[in-house]
This record gives structure tokens, C-alpha cells and sequence, in this order.
């Protein structure tokens, strides 16, 4: 891997990881500032600033030149242009995200959300991959499948999130087929892109989203941010057909948990067979990700699922210390390479006792 010369080594530590084995040390990944000439560039608008190839390829080179990658992190891009694909839904573009604008249904009749594939915004997109696969070429870093958002987070983008909770309860049948026809819309465009990406491209299938990860075999990443506001029985409901189409489609799975108000679900989606990754992020009101969430990471680890969580550097060693090194996988920033590369070797350490 051209951005990562040591990448072999790092496979090698991630596909224990999969396989519930840690070698000298659990997966870390530690990224470091890198001094570099690599200009970033300049957009011209802000549809260019997510989905301009020209714009994307300079800030894809920019974002690699100016970073080291230690341990087991990835070179990676997050390509969210795909959130603009999204059933006819108007489009808002802002510097730092991307939002669809509500459409009407209609609600007498069951829902119709199909695949269109003469969407313009699909067409951007797709343009944009292949330009981003053309840059990476067979390994020079990780390209992953589309971001494209999942079915329910869809759903109430398209809806508003007034009209969606309302709708959880005055037409509930309506709501379900809606996210699992999406669901299924989705399945068909992530097979599409890494149809586009498998005969180029050595990752076809990783997660290239703000926290990489790659494992040895196909999985897809996908999240539910609504389910904070959902009971355990509307979880069940609406959100689970969702993940069951994706378990059974890819057949393992890396999920954001969104915030401590999702944990009245963990006993539903700690007990899905597909479910191999938890990635953790606390909401803002409360600790960090680091020894005050420990009870949380062993409820996952003791599920034989894989803690993912980014850290501040020193919260690595007392969860280093405290966890199960066979399903652990930190992130996090250090302020040059001999912080990121003394961190990793106290890690051997540390787990030498």
C-alpha cells in the first residue's frame, strides 16, 4: 500500500482481530500529523466541494500527503457525496455535511421508493468513485463501499423527523415496508459499487468513513442515529427487518452506536449472529470514550463482538489494560510519529504486564 509501506503487518493484526486472536498487542490505529507540500485545494462551490472529482482526487491526495498512519490505521477518503442519493429528495449542501429536503407521500397507498437509475445525483456519485478508484489504483489506499445512508436514517431525512414520529404511530405498516424497500434498494446499490470497485480495487468493502477499518472478508457498516428516540419494541419494529436484510445480504456487520440513549437496544442487536464490529460514540453531554464507558465495552466484548472506538492517546493504556486485547480496536491522534510509534510499543508492554 503506497501510503502505508507496512500495511502487511497491519492486515496481519487485523485479520486476528476477526478471527478473535491478538498477537503481541490489540489492534490500535494511530494516525500523526506529516509535513507536506501537497497543496489542499480550493472549491468552487459547495456541490463541488462532495462530489467534483477534480476537487475530491486534490483533497484525497492532500489528506494522505499530509498524514502518517501507524499501527493498524487505514489511508482512507470518506466520499459522503452518496448521501445525495436519495430518491428524488432536493438536495442542501453545507461546508460540513450534506442534507436531503422532506418530499410528500403519499400515504393511501403503499410505499413506492425504487432505485431510479437516471438519478442525476447518482450519476455525480458514481463519476466521483470511479474517478476515486482510478486514484487509488489496486492498493495505493482504501477506497470501501459507498457511503450511502441506511434505509431508516433515509426515511426520516425524506420525511422530516416531525412527520417520521408521527407516522412510527399513526401509520406504522406504512413506515416498516418504506425502510425495508429502501433496505433492499440499498443492498442492490452497495452490490452495484463493489461490482464497480472488486476488479480494480483490493478494497472494495471496507469502511472508509471517519473511522477506517478493514477486515479479511466482505461486511457492511451501517447505523440507526433515530433509534435514540425509539422504544425497544418500535427498535424491533421498524430498525431490525433493516439489519437482518443487510446481515443476510453481506453477512457480517460493523454498526455505530449512536449515543448512550441507544443502549436500551444492545440486548436486540448483541444477540444478531452478524453482528462482528460495535463502533461507540458518546453524545456530547457526557465522558469521552475511555475507562468511565468500560462496563459498556465488556457487554459488548462478552457478546464476542469487537469494541471500535476512537480514544484520546491516554485513554489507550487503561483500556489496553482493562479489556480483551482479541476484540479491541482503538484510534486515535498523537502529535507526531515518535508519540504514535512509543504508544504502540508501551502497548507490548502493557500487555506483557
Amino acid at each position: 500500500m503506497k501510503y502505508k509501506p507496512d500495511w502487511d503487518q497491519a492486515a496481519e493484526r487485523l485479520t486476528a482481530l476477526w478471527q478473535g486472536r491478538c498477537l503481541d498487542r490489540p489492534c490500535i490505529s494511530v494516525t500523526a500529523p506529516r509535513a507536506s507540500e501537497v497543496p489542499w485545494p480550493v472549491y468552487a462551490d459547495l456541490e463541488e466541494r462532495w462530489l467534483g472529482p477534480g476537487y475530491v482526487a486534490a483533497a484525497v491526495r492532500a489528506t494522505l500527503a499530509q498524514t502518517h498512519y501507524l499501527g493498524e490505521a487505514i489511508p482512507s477518503y470518506l466520499l459522503m457525496g452518496g448521501w445525495t442519493v436519495g430518491f428524488g429528495s432536493p438536495v442542501e449542501f453545507h461546508p460540513n455535511t450534506i442534507w436531503l429536503e422532506p418530499v410528500p407521500v403519499d400515504w393511501d397507498n403503499p410505499p413506492t421508493f425504487s432505485l431510479d437509475w437516471n438519478d442525476p445525483w447518482l450519476a455525480k456519485y458514481r463519476r466521483l468513485y470511479q474517478a476515486v478508484l482510478e486514484l487509488a489504483g489496486w492498493d495505493d489506499f482504501l477506497v470501501g463501499k459507498p457511503a450511502l445512508l441506511p434505509g431508516n436514517d433515509l426515511l426520516i431525512a425524506l420525511l422530516g423527523p416531525d412527520e417520521f414520529m408521527f407516522a412510527l404511530i399513526e401509520r406504522p405498516e406504512w413506515v416498516r415496508e418504506a425502510i425495508i424497500a429502501m433496505a433492499r434498494e440499498r443492498v442492490t446499490l452497495f452490490n452495484h459499487f463493489y461490482d464497480l470497485a472488486a476488479p480494480v480495487h483490493a478494497f472494495p468493502y471496507g469502511n472508509a468513513q471517519w473511522m477506517a477499518f478493514w477486515a479479511p472478508e466482505r461486511y457492511i457498516a451501517t447505523q440507526s442515529d433515530v433509534s435514540c428516540m425509539l422504544s425497544p419494541a418500535m427498535f424491533d419494529e421498524f430498525i431490525l427487518p433493516e439489519l437482518d436484510i443487510y446481515g443476510e445480504s453481506f453477512g457480517a456487520m460493523w454498526y455505530h452506536l449512536d449515543g448512550s440513549r441507544a443502549f436500551q437496544h444492545l440486548p436486540t442487536l448483541l444477540s444478531r449472529p452478524y453482528m462482528r464490529v460495535m463502533q461507540f460514540v458518546p453524545e456530547p453531554d457526557v465522558p469521552p470514550n475511555g475507562p468511565d464507558w468500560l462496563d459498556l465495552y465488556r457487554r459488548i466484548q462478552h457478546a464476542g463482538i469487537i469494541v471500535h472506538i476512537q480514544v484520546a492517546p491516554a485513554n489507550v493504556e487503561p483500556l489496553v489494560k482493562a479489556l480483551d486485547p482479541t476484540l479491541l480496536c482503538l484510534d486515535t491522534q498523537c502529535g507526531s510519529v515518535d508519540e504514535a510509534e512509543m504508544l504502540l510499543a508501551d502497548a507490548v508492554r502493557w500487555m506483557r504486564g
